[in-house]
Parts: structure tokens; sequence; C-alpha cells
């Protein structure tokens, strides 16, 4: 009976899993052989599609849409505002004579046609100027979106202006990948490489977030309009205890992640491990590696999903870096590498990597890239959620490091200082019990506070937030590598013995950037002072790393890869500068509607109680009392919130009159950020003296402890 269950179980989740994508495999099923060619073809850069393929595939995807209950097709993108946007349209398309076809042609598939004025483009366009364009990412799959009003047919899209501009995500992430093949296939040509036709940067996002049950969440209007809480104090008992990382899953949490999975592998996306992490009620999911831009597009699918199922279960997912002061934060581990299309990871250091030439090329390289542009690096998982994050005890400061381990750092140091390297053959650990096997080594260990660590066969950027797209950093990432690999191929091309280039090339590029490489705390404040004498970059806001995209040298990287215009640079850095702006003008403005609506009312009301209760003792012939005292405290620290909130309603309004977009988030972040920590402090200070059923809102203990 058991095997029966367990080979129905097998067959349903084989029978799931790719239902709702209309990937290759099911293209290749409905398309006639010459246009499923054709159409992998365009998907390889090798051909530009024709109206006459879109035709076909616009008919099967209509047809396999309808199959499975869809009324609308979708235009699916990601705008400037690092969420996804979409506009539904029916297949329908009446006859004239009081009936209705099901219609979608080629043209439909190929482009949409949103109002592009309501979207960021930082003065790209006029407000006034609507027209905008979506195209067909051939190469993410089409995916069917369940959900309250039936199914959609999603169409992965790029999203440009009327003039050609970038207004999204993806654009600028697509022009990388092809800068990176470029540059990537003309090191390997000159290595002698014959049978690999493209290079693709691959990535496996890990994405962390929290649950909290919905009914405290609708009690918490600052978790409700900023994702964070703005108030709250710790309760006896936070992370410290170490219990929560990897434990024992309870059911409702277990129930969720049951469906959860079961929903990303029905639109393709291959959710592969899921965990408790370090903080209560924190978790993570992380799928398996695929190319960067599928795995963009599904990691914001992943980001959707854990919201919706939550929401089914009564619960909320928080996707905000920091959504709890005093535990863990959230990140997303940008697990980053470069494959060729017949299999070969360039990172792949094999069982003898002091004589695989080919690996130390590519791995030196991504370490020069890593050292000349960290701040952009930097920059790239710059966000308001984060700065609560980066430095603090669950994440890598904001220096840019590169942890390879002692194996890999010494066979490099070797090289670059020309001395003898004693190769390492593969040691297994003897664990001293001979009921458990021999376990193979790795070249390296891991290290956690590392923001850029080399992980055996790919690069781990840690920095990235938990709720940012990926789509940024790997913009970054792929555009860096892709520089500095166009310089190896220059000298290459140009070399007569390759080996000795080669050898070259890596004595001179890690001799110039070993400053990068750092295998030790990167917690440390000692990591801090060494990071300063080596000359590497502490960018700790925000407001300082945006700055970087706009730099001149910033722009003449990007155009020279034909991946962003100093005008769709300029845009981006004006774009993400308001959003700071704005979103800690929100988080103020509720920090300050909840201080003077709720917690003042509040604890003035509990206050008055204490000292009524103070004085009925006192007309017995107390002399004083405890609740005297607690009264005074009370009102006292309210005197302080009160001038302190004053401070901040001041500070908001001088933020919000500068028209300058970089100078007012600097505003934003020294005046008005810098105040709601006076202010959070006077209001957690309340919370501790005024009793858990008089306080407005749930405590962490409630949000953190409830599943």
């Amino acid at each position: 009976m058991s095997c029966c269950c367990n080979k129905a179980e097998e067959a349903s989740i084989m029978a799931t899993y790719g239902s709702n994508s209309f990937s290759n495999a099911v293209m290749r099923e409905r398309l006639p052989k010459s246009i499923f060619k054709e159409l992998l073809a365009v998907q390889a850069g090798e051909k530009e599609l024709t109206l006459e393929v879109a035709e076909v595939v616009a008919a099967a995807m209509r047809d396999w849409a309808l199959e499975r209950g869809a009324t609308h097709y979708s235009h699916w993108f990601q705008p400037l505002t690092g969420l996804t946007a979409e506009k539904h349209d029916s297949f329908i398309a009446p006859t004239g004579d009081g009936r209705v076809l099901m219609e979608f042609s080629g043209k439909e598939l190929i482009k949409g046609e949103p109002d592009a004025s309501s979207f960021p483009s930082g003065g790209l366009r006029a407000t006034f100027e609507a027209r905008g364009y979506t195209a067909w990412d051939t190469s993410s799959p089409a995916f069917l979106k369940e959900d309250g009003s039936g199914v959609t047919l999603c169409i992965p899209t790029a999203f440009i202006g009327y003039h050609g501009h970038a207004l999204d995500k993806k654009v600028p992430l697509l022009k990388s990948m092809v800068a990176l093949n470029k540059q990537a296939m003309r090191v390997l040509r000159a290595l002698g490489n014959t049978s690999s036709k493209r290079v693709v940067a691959t990535v496996g996002p890990e994405q962390e977030y929290f649950l909290v049950d919905k009914s405290y969440y609708e009690q918490r209007p600052d978790l409700i309009l900023t994702g964070r809480t703005v108030f709250g104090s710790m309760p006896a008992k936070g992370q410290e205890m170490e219990d929560h990382y990897f434990g024992a899953m309870k059911d409702r949490v277990l129930s969720f992640m049951g469906e959860l999975n079961r929903e990303l592998w029905k639109v393709g996306v291959d959710a592969k491990t899921q965990h408790n992490e370090v903080a209560p009620n924190q978790f993570e999911i992380a799928p398996i590696f695929s190319t960067t831009n599928v795995a963009t597009d599904g990691n914001q699918l992943t980001m959707e999903t854990i919201r919706r199922v939550a929401s089914r279960h009564g619960m909320v997912a928080l996707l905000h870096e920091k959504p709890f002061a005093g535990v863990n934060g959230s990140g997303k581990h940008n697990n980053w590498s470069m494959s060729t299309d017949d299999g070969q990871n360039l990172l792949e250091p094999g069982e003898n990597p002091e004589t695989n030439a080919r690996f130390l090329l590519f791995t030196t390289a991504v370490l020069e890239a890593v050292d000349t542009w960290s701040t952009l690096l930097r920059a790239s998982a710059a966000s308001v959620g984060n700065d609560h994050r980066l430095g603090a005890n669950e994440a890598p400061p904001a220096i840019i490091s590169a942890f390879m381990g002692s194996q890999l750092t010494e066979l490099l140091e070797s090289i670059a200082d020309d001395k003898t390297y004693a190769a390492k053959a593969g040691e297994k650990m003897h664990l001293g019990v001979t009921a458990l096997p021999k376990l193979p080594k790795d070249l390296s260990d891991r290290n956690r506070t590392s923001p850029f660590a080399f992980t055996g066969n790919k690069f781990e950027f840690r920095m990235v937030g938990s709720s940012q797209s990926i789509a940024g950093p790997n913009v970054v990432i792929n555009t860096i590598v892709a520089d500095v690999l166009s310089k190896v191929a220059d000298r290459l091309e140009k070399a007569k013995d390759k080996n000795a280039e080669i050898q070259k090339f890596i004595k001179e590029s890690y001799g110039k950037h070993r400053r990068i490489v750092f295998n030790g705390n990167g917690y440390s404040d000692e990591w801090v002072k060494e990071a300063e004498r080596r000359g590497l970059p502490n960018i700790r806001t925000t407001v300082e790393a945006l700055a970087e995209y706009a730099k001149p040298k910033a722009v003449e990287l990007f155009e020279r890869h034909a991946v962003l215009s100093k005008e769709e640079l300029e845009s981006r850095t004006h774009i993400y500068f308001e959003g700071y702006s704005k979103q800690i003008n929100i988080e103020a403005g509720v920090m300050i509607e909840m201080a003077k609506r709720s917690i003042f009312p509040a604890a003035s009301d509990f206050a008055a109680g204490l000292a009524g209760a103070a004085a009925a003792l006192a007309s017995i012939g107390a002399v004083s009392s405890p609740q005297e005292k607690r009264a005074k405290k009370i009102a006292e620290i309210l005197a302080e919130l009160c001038d302190e909130t004053e401070k901040l309603e001041k500070a908001l309004a001088e933020a919000q009159g500068i028209e300058d977009a970089h100078a007012q988030a600097k505003a934003y972040r020294d005046k008005v950020f810098a105040q709601m920590g006076v202010v959070r402090e006077k209001g957690d200070k309340l919370e501790m003296l005024v009793a858990r059923d008089a306080w407005p809102f749930p405590s962490y203990e409630e949000l953190l402890f409830s599943l």
C-alpha cells in the first residue's frame, strides 16, 4: 500500500510540474518541427523572430491556454517599481452577428501597448506621453496564472518607451547576457573551444521571508503600509537560543509550503529546498539553477506566489529586509555562474584546479571585476530595506569582499608570487564512527559572512535584499565580468603562446586585485579596519550607493557593452532616489500617526488609571505606591515621545520641500530616518510599561511566535 501511495504521489507531482507552463517541452509537442526549430534559433539569438513564426506559436499558445480554462491574456512585465505589472485582455473577438471567436494573433503575442505614463521613467518620458511597448521575451516560458478572476495567460515581456528607452528591468538584463556571451565566447574561441556556441549566466536565487498571522498583521498599520514594524519591543525570547534554524516545521507552515511548492511547480519554477531560517517565523525557499532571465522571472513569480498562498492559509508573507528590529533580516542569495550551451560550467574547478587553466582564468577575471567595480555591486543591492540589514549580525557589511577558501587562495597567491604550489589530493573526512561513511571534503569551506563567496562552482552574492528583483544585481555582475573578459580576449587573441599569456594574466590580475579576497569573519569590527587599510570602499547607505550609477566611469562601462545608455542610467538613479524618499516618507507618516493617534492615547489612559489607583491608595494612608511611580515614568516618556514626534514632523516637512531628488533623499536619510530612530526608542519604552491588554498593537511575541 505504501509503495502504491508513493507511486501515486510521484505521478501526481510529475503531472503537476509544468502543467501551467508553455515550456519548450510543450511547444515541441504542439508546434510543427520546422517552427519549433526556428523558435529555438530565435531563443539562442541566431535568428530574428518573424511574424509567420509568431502566428503559429500564438495559435498553439491560445489553444493550450483555452484548454486550461484561460479567458484572458496579459503581457507580464517588470517596470522600475521592482514589482510586476500586467494588463488583461480577453481572447474574445466579436463576429458581427452577436457571437464571438476566441482569437490571439502573432501581432498580439509579439507586441502589447500598455499606458507608459504612470510607470516610473525618471524623466525619459513626459507625463502626457503615454505610449509604451511590451515585447515578447521568447526565451522565458509563458505561463498560466490562476487567481480569483479565473485563469490568465501571462507572457513574459520587456517594456520600452516610444523612443526605445528601457523602462523595465528585463531589457538591460537581456542585454547584459548578450554582452557576457559575446566576451566569454571570444575567450573560449581563443582557448581553442570550437564546440560551444553560447555562454549563459545561470542563477539560483534563495528567497527568505517571514510569515505572520493575518489577524495580527491587520492590526499593525506599519506592516500594512510599509512592510516593517516602525514600533515594537523585543520579547523575552528572540533568536538567541538558535532553535529555529533548520528546526522541525509546524503543521500550519508545512501545509502552506506544500501548496506553495505545487503552485510553483505548475508554472515551471523549480522549487527545491525549504527550511526554517534563523529568526522565529522566518523561512527560506530555493530553486534549481536556470538562465538569468528565466531565474529572474521565476523569482518574481515566487514572491507573488508566496504572498498569495500565505493569504489562503490565514497568514501574511513579509518580504521586507528587516520587518522586525532585533532579529535577523531577510536576504536573497544570488548564486551566479557561467555555463556553455553544451554543459560546461566555466567556474567548475574539477578535481585538480591547479591544472585547470580555464577555471583559473575565468575565476581570476571575476575577482578582478568584483574589485574594479565593487561600488556598482554595492549599488545593485541598495534599497531602503537593505539599509536596515547590511552590517547587522546576520548580513555582510556594506564592504564588498570575496571569499575563496584557503586552498584556492593559496593557489592563486602562489601564481601571483611565483611560488611553488603543493597540490592537495581530494581529501576525505574520517568521522571515527564505523557506521558513518567517509565524506569527500569540498575544495573550500563556506563563509556566510562574505558578500561574494565562491561556493564550489559558483559565486554567491549574499548582499541582495529579500524584496529586490535580482535583475539589477545580475545586470551589474554580467556586465562587469564581460568587461574584464573583453580585455582577456584581446590579450589571448594576440598571444602566440596562449598558456604563457594565461599565466601572465592570472599573475598580474590577482596580484593587483588580491585585496578583494578575504576569508575571515566579515561581521567583525577588525575586518572593517582591515578593509579600510586595504583601500576597499565602505558605502554604508543606499543614498551614497545609488550615486555610483550615474558616475562617468559607470556610464562608459554600460555604454561600452550596449547594456544601458547614459540617459537610462540617469533616469534610473533619479527613480531610485525618488523611491527611497517616498518610502521613508510613508514610514515616517505611519510612525507619526501611530504615535499620536494610538500610542499616546493608550499610554495616557493607562497612566491615568494608575494615577487613580495611586490616589485611592493615598486616601487610605499609603505614602507612595508602585502605581504612582509607574504613572510618573509613563508621563515622563510620553512627554519625550510628544517632543520627538514633533521634531520628526518638522524634519519630514523640510525634506518634503526639497526639489532635487538626490538632495531630498539625503535629507530623508540624515534627518527623517535618524529622527525616526529616536521616536521609536520612546515608543518601545512605553510598550514595556503599559499593560499588554492596553497596548494598541499586537506585540513582537504575538507576531513572531504565533504560528
